[in-house]
């Protein structure tokens, strides 16, 4: 249903959705820090509440400030929506279904008998950091390393594979050599063995008994330290490759040939020969260059 608000509740609507939405202002900012003190408070509530010994201390506390909190955020979850001309199009996006976990668990404690196992879900609260901080400004460098997870993974899935047959071999030799009453019931419980060894854990819950054993063991370990830096370098190779296409060119200066350009460098680092090709340089007649 279409509805038309007076010019004084648009303004409002304005002005509540410059101090929400953004951070550019005083109001905007001192909305930003009080929300996240709430979130933090929230959160350690959340926490503090799970230790029995506090828990039965500052019970009422601890109830007072939860409903207090709980609240203030669904007053602000209804402001975000009046403040959008579509609102359901926040309410499907991540930070609106993180804002609505961050409320609705508290109210069907209330309303639902039973749902009370759903309030551990407000430490999802803390997730709403991330919009206030703006750290999906850094949006960028994520899609780098997704990028490069997503080149590395044939590569990765074969060492995986490897892993998963070494530990194999000998999870079976072990299983072989121990006898149960050291742990060695079965090959899978082997498996967790080498795994736990592999990595150097070391849990202590399952130990050879025999020399031979341990020996293995002792290889099993080593060998561990060197797998473990293969998909790190793998990963980490992908990684520079991806900052490289991504800030730099493959296209090499006419002048000295060189091909490790900035994208948006205008001049060869080199010889200092003009790079962009679709203009001229605004040197070559005796012109300053554009301040763009």
């Amino acid at each position: 249903m279409n509805f038309h608000l007076t010019p004084g509740a648009e303004g409002l609507r304005t002005r509540l959705f410059h101090i929400i939405f953004e951070s550019d202002t005083a109001g905007a900012k001192a909305f930003d820090i009080g929300l996240i003190i709430a979130i933090l408070l929230s959160v350690a509530v959340i926490l503090l509440g799970s230790v029995e010994a506090y828990a039965e201390r500052y019970a009422t506390l601890f109830f007072y400030l939860e409903w207090t909190i709980t609240i203030l955020f669904s007053i602000e979850l209804l402001l975000r929506i009046y403040c959008l001309e579509r609102p359901t199009l926040y309410l499907k996006s991540f930070y609106g279904i993180v804002d609505l976990i961050a409320v609705l668990p508290p109210w069907l404690v209330l309303l639902v008998p039973g749902a009370h196992g759903l309030v551990i879900v407000r430490l999802l609260r803390v997730l709403r950091i991330f919009r206030i901080l703006r750290l999906m400004e850094f949006v960028g460098e994520a899609r780098l390393l997704l990028d490069a997870l997503k080149r590395s993974m044939r590569q990765i899935l074969l060492f995986f594979s490897a892993v998963f047959m070494v530990v194999t071999l000998f999870a079976a030799l072990m299983y072989t050599i121990e006898s149960p009453e050291a742990g060695f019931t079965s090959i899978p419980m082997s498996m967790y063995w080498a795994i736990v060894s592999m990595t150097t854990v070391g849990y202590g819950d399952i130990v050879p008994a025999t020399a031979l054993g341990k020996a293995i063991t002792m290889i099993l370990m080593l060998l561990g330290y060197s797998i473990i830096a293969v998909p790190t370098g793998v990963f980490s190779a992908q990684v520079i490759r991806s900052i490289r296409e991504e800030r730099y060119s493959e296209e090499a200066c006419p002048g000295c040939g060189h091909d490790r350009h900035e994208k948006r460098a205008h001049y060869c680092l080199r010889c200092g020969t003009w790079l962009d090709e679709n203009s001229e340089d605004p040197h070559k007649h005796g012109q300053s260059p554009s301040s763009d």
